[in-house]
């Protein structure tokens, strides 16, 4: 996908789709809580085109979990830093993202 973008500029954006919660005793089960919405969420990583075309949808995560967080624990971050040629609009979510 990284070898796509060097020539469209990527938007890249974390959403959050609201699920039924989990069952009483699950371990981890306010991890699903959203910060932001207040409710059971996953939250999904996605890349775009310019055009707003999907190009990627990454790897279902917890609500809680933080745009940046999920970004740098889904390798994309190293991505950016070994092809600096590779730009993305990005918003305030990925605040201190190198």
């Amino acid at each position: 996908m990284f070898a796509y973008a060097e020539s469209v500029e990527l938007r890249l954006d974390g959403a959050e789709t609201q699920v039924r919660r989990p069952k009483t005793g699950r371990p981890g089960r306010r991890a699903f809580v959203s910060g932001k919405r207040r409710q059971n969420t996953i939250k999904t990583t996605t890349f775009s085109d310019g055009q707003g075309r999907l190009l990627h949808s990454g790897a279902e995560r917890p609500g809680r979990m933080h745009d940046r967080i999920a970004v740098r624990t889904e390798g994309i971050a190293e991505q950016f830093r070994t092809r600096p040629g590779v730009r993305a609009k990005v918003d305030s979510g990925y605040l201190g993202l190198a």
